[in-house]
């Protein structure tokens, strides 16, 4: 980590590609499912992964930030590597990070090192397939120098906008750099400046896109206890009675996608040839890919690899009595889904919120989104340099709050003690909620503190 933060990108795949060619190029060992997008991407991706391993697979999951431990990014068969394989990876490819830093003015990143050490220990697991989840933008991404097999786009908006462009289409033009010849590319509804773009970009490389609400997609979903029931209409057949462990919309349009995805590497994605070049062909002209029926999945593994799902951090109930939902939205269109989600699924009379968040996001977007369903509203930082200090949160929030809603608390653990105390302030009980957001940092954070996945 003394590398330097993940967010510092030097836009190049130069050194990268020097690192994975000497160490003999192990992302080619196995197949690539690629996600990218701005929001739902970690989800997309273990739902992915969650389906690839009820089918018998043996699969690698690379995923970024983490919540509480830097082995969560690298998972083999849906555990975290262990702290002992961690080690050994880095040594292993360390003697190579450091023959590359002396042919550059610039060393490697931090994200470049443990992006080589992922395609490391997927080679030397070794596993079938490796669902890669971009860590910021696409074509500069350290994660592509892998070529997907399926690429994968979750919905594109605005954020990390210093380092992307400052408009939807430029960050959906960063996006697509993941989309590549051959693949099928499935795209999540997007605004249409993104999806215009995107397909774009297909049409340019020869490639097939499946797009949600045409291809494929949710058909019918219901709010269940713990979750939803959806149904789904796949790229090679149709799922009913689907239990969905997560909550939201969003979260069912994640489930489709990577139902869609699981459909696409099943049936093998379109080489390079007259059937891509044909099928790429009538994707640009406006026509429609169904694929044919041999990537239909068992309906009764879909439902056990959707029923067994988790998306860590993402609206998880961490404790009740009140309920205490923790959440990694961090800018603005997340955070409309997160409420959206909240208003749907949970029937809070008094909600409070918890808010520690990075200074270099749209704070003020992501306060409107939240007022509405606050009652009132504890601000605090959490522990990474770029957290914005309560004090300045506070004025920022007095804006959208008004200064009799709004609590400044200096340290996380005391603002979850207060959230939870004025929650509870009316006596309701049974209807009180408080929810915890506004960064993955802080998410893992709470997670911590409040022993989630401890068995308590």
């Amino acid at each position: 980590m003394s590398r330097g933060v993940e967010w510092d990108i030097d836009p190049t795949l130069d050194r990268v590609r020097d690192l994975v060619d000497v160490l003999g190029e192990p992302q080619r060992s196995y197949p690539v499912i690629h996600v990218a997008g701005t929001n739902g991407k970690s989800s997309t991706a273990r739902l992915i992964e969650a389906l690839l391993r009820e089918r018998g697979l043996r699969t690698g999951l690379y995923t970024s930030p983490e919540l509480t431990t830097l082995r969560e990014r690298i998972a083999i068969d849906g555990e975290p590597i262990s702290e002992e394989r961690f080690v050994e990876v880095y040594e292993d490819v360390k003697p190579y990070v450091d023959l590359i830093d002396t042919k550059n003015d610039t060393k490697l990143s931090f994200f470049e090192v443990l992006t080589a050490m992922a395609f490391a220990a997927f080679a030397d697991a070794p596993v079938d397939v490796a669902v890669v989840e971009v860590g910021m933008g696409g074509s500069w991404d350290a994660t592509n120098v892998a070529d997907g097999t399926v690429a994968v786009i979750t919905p594109v908006g605005l954020d990390h906008t210093a380092y992307l462009g400052e408009t939807v289409e430029e960050i959906a033009a960063e996006k697509a750099g993941i989309i590549k010849p051959g693949q099928i590319v499935v795209i999540e509804q997007q605004q249409l400046p993104a999806a215009e773009v995107l397909l774009g970009r297909v049409a340019e490389v020869g490639a097939v896109a499946a797009r949600e609400g045409i291809e494929y997609g949710v058909v019918h979903r219901d709010v269940a206890f713990g979750g939803q029931m959806i149904s789904v209409r796949g790229l090679h057949g149709a799922y009913d009675e689907i239990f969905l462990p997560l909550f939201g919309e969003h979260q069912a349009s994640n489930a489709a996608t990577a139902l869609a995805a699981v459909e696409a590497f099943a049936s093998g994605a379109p080489t390079l040839g007259e059937h891509n070049l044909e099928a790429a062909t009538r994707i640009a002209a406006g026509a429609d890919y169904t694929g044919g029926d041999d990537g239909q999945l068992d309906p009764a593994l879909v439902r056990s690899g959707f029923a067994q799902s988790a998306s860590p951090g993402r609206l998880e109930v961490a404790r009740t009595g009140p309920t205490v939902l923790i959440d990694s939205s961090h800018n603005p269109a997340g955070m409309a889904a997160t409420v959206n989600t909240i208003t749907e699924s949970f029937g809070f009379t008094r909600l409070v919120g918890v808010l520690a968040i990075a200074s270099d996001k749209d704070v003020a977007g992501v306060l409107d989104e939240l007022e509405p369903v606050m009652a009132e509203l504890v601000v605090t930082r959490n522990a990474s340099p770029r957290s914005l200090s309560p004090e300045e949160l506070a004025e920022v929030a007095e804006g959208a709050f008004g200064s009799e809603r709004v609590h400044v608390v200096d340290r996380l653990d005391d603002a979850i003690d207060r959230a939870i105390g004025l929650a509870e302030e009316t006596g309701e009980y049974r209807g009180a909620g408080v929810l915890i957001t506004g960064s993955v940092v802080t998410a893992g954070e709470a997670r911590t503190l409040l022993r989630v996945g401890e068995g308590r």
